[in-house]
């Protein structure tokens, strides 16, 4: 049995609706194929924000900036990892794939005006208007044959499964802990609604976030003719006469041959869940198994698997394997453990991170690549990869520590189920955790004195836009200092995670797969997280996996519609 198409996309994220959607709007029958039972891999339980600077959207509020200050930001952050060729293609790319899908699609934006690169020091960096994330979509305008293949929001970043939006829809939830009547109006109306929406849907309708993001580019597919093939796993490419012509793929109905006349790209989300490249690749990973990945289990390297299998090139040269990300391990009363990532609540004023010792080891509050890094780096030989977020009464019934919420929501469960630990005193709290008594006691009585006065001479916490932004403006006289001193004491134990890989299958500023010796496979293209990073295994900003997939992406797929 044999399907033929002009374009066949393995995998169904970012970077492999982005082509599909592109390839089709130019005229191009698209098939995506996606091994899981539902589309949107990583990317429906990302933020959904992505690195895109200098787009339209940021010129109609008047920031005008050049590609030359972008240029010298990245290279002021990769260094010697800098790519001119890949670098140069996505910033020229970006802005345009992110008005292609504005004006020709379903996928409509919104500016991330205030989220300021992460290195605010470094020469070229840049104070917002960099990033753009989905609007918000209704789930009733998702196609009926669409919405029942859609990933469900990640349980963990959700609020009993409903995804909060980063910005005002975020800031007003966590204003209903402080008692702010239009907090509760918000908070309340929105839970409301998830709730009817469960029990006469059976899942959230309010998309926000990465579920936003590929709801969208799944019903922009659907409209243009793209078969959505879920439960359609890819075997191996079909390479003939130096060239890729399709793909075997182990269907419901067995294996199938899928032609591809133009080509093949390759988006299956990278190896995070790759147990024996994690041990190869990953720093302080003996097993493979001590590193908890955001990633769906479906993402074990297929696509770099068959690429490799005809000779493409592998980049694991890079600064870091993958995009670090501290998470913590959330037990649930039915055996099953979720992954929580700890994204916003580091940087809020009142907490601190310390490892064994009771050491502080990083700013927290820099970003979430910088604190696994550090914490790599920090934990003591010997010892399994960790430290402990450690706050105060007065933090855990104010801001989120991980997974666990302010008020109004009870601590108890996240008590009993272990996921949170408690002490009378630092020093109970120590013992609790693992950590020397005397050392985080040393630790937070100096934090708390240089707190008070706004200060973190060890780190510098808060001396960064960054840093501000991902505080608390009400706190002053810095947004991200407050002291640890109301008892009892709470902990959460962090531990090293990834939103994906860096490292990947070599490609050009054309998304076209390449060969260690640079020459190009014809036929075959990648992007998302199967591609190397173009960003050296750093993390300059927010959304440098996103940004590029969708840029890459749309590259690949305006490259097969011209073919």
């Amino acid at each position: 049995m044999k399907h033929q198409y002009d374009v066949i996309v393995v995998g169904s994220g970012a970077g492999g609706l982005s082509a599909a959607v592109s390839a089709a709007y130019g005229g191009k029958k698209v098939a995506v194929i996606e091994k899981a039972s539902v589309l949107g891999g990583a990317t429906t339980w990302s933020g959904g924000w992505a690195w895109t600077p200098g787009t339209s959207l940021a010129r109609k509020d008047g920031v005008v900036e050049s590609k030359e200050e972008f240029q010298t930001y990245l290279q002021a952050v990769v260094g010697e990892y800098y790519q001119e060729d890949n670098i140069s293609a996505f910033l020229d790319a970006a802005p345009e794939m992110v008005d292609f899908f504005e004006n020709n699609t379903d996928l409509q934006w919104t500016p991330g005006a205030k989220i300021n690169d992460i290195y605010g020091t470094l020469p070229g960096a840049g104070t917002g208007h960099r990033s753009v994330g989905p609007k918000p979509f209704n789930g009733r305008k998702v196609p009926k044959s669409v919405l029942p293949k859609l990933r469900h929001q990640l349980y963990e970043t959700s609020f009993l499964g409903m995804g909060i939006m980063a910005g005002p829809d975020l800031t007003k939830f966590l204003s209903a802990s402080q008692f702010d009547p239009r907090g509760w109006v918000h908070a309340a109306r929105r839970v409301i609604v998830h709730m009817w929406d469960m029990v006469v849907h059976k899942r959230n309708m309010q998309m926000v976030n990465g579920a936003a993001l590929t709801a969208r580019l799944a019903t922009s597919a659907d409209k243009l003719g793209v078969d959505l093939l879920v439960n359609h796993s890819a075997v191996s490419l079909n390479y003939k006469n130096d060239r890729v012509t399709g793909v075997k793929v182990q269907t419901p109905q067995g294996l199938v041959d899928f032609e591809a006349t133009a080509g093949v790209v390759l988006a299956t989300g990278g190896f995070p869940n790759n147990v024996d490249l994690r041990k190869e690749l990953f720093p302080r990973t003996p097993s493979g198994q001590e590193h908890w990945t955001l990633a769906p289990a479906e993402t074990t390297g297929d696509g770099l698997s068959m690429a490799r299998e005809i000779g493409a090139g592998f980049v694991n040269d890079l600064k870091s394997p993958a995009a670090w990300c501290p998470v913590s391990l959330v037990p649930y009363f039915n055996g099953k453990v979720g992954t929580f990532p700890h994204i916003m609540d580091r940087a809020k004023p009142g907490s601190i991170g310390v490892v064994s010792t009771g050491k502080r080891f990083v700013n927290e509050a820099n970003g979430y690549y910088d604190y696994v890094d550090a914490m790599l780096k920090a934990a003591p030989e010997g010892e399994p990869v960790a430290s402990w977020q450690i706050a105060d009464s007065t933090f855990v019934r104010k801001y989120p520590l991980g997974m666990a919420k302010p008020l109004p929501v009870p601590l108890t469960p996240y008590l009993r189920s272990g996921y949170l630990v408690k002490g009378k005193t630092i020093e109970e709290l120590a013992q609790k955790c693992g950590i020397d008594p005397a050392g985080l006691r040393a630790t937070v009585t100096e934090f708390n004195e240089n707190a008070r006065r706004g200060e973190d001479p060890e780190f510098g916490r808060g001396s960064t836009a960054f840093n501000k932004y991902g505080g608390d403006p009400t706190i002053g006289p810095n947004p991200s200092l407050a002291p640890i001193e109301k008892g009892p004491f709470y902990a959460v134990k962090v531990v090293p995670g990834s939103f994906g890989t860096f490292d990947g299958i070599k490609a050009d500023g054309k998304s076209r797969v390449l060969r260690d010796d640079d020459t190009i496979i014809d036929g075959l293209y990648t992007a998302g997280n199967d591609r190397a990073s173009i960003m050296g295994g750093f993390y300059p900003a927010g959304g440098i996996n996103l940004g590029p997939a969708l840029a890459f992406g749309y590259i690949a797929g305006k490259e097969l519609a011209n073919s």
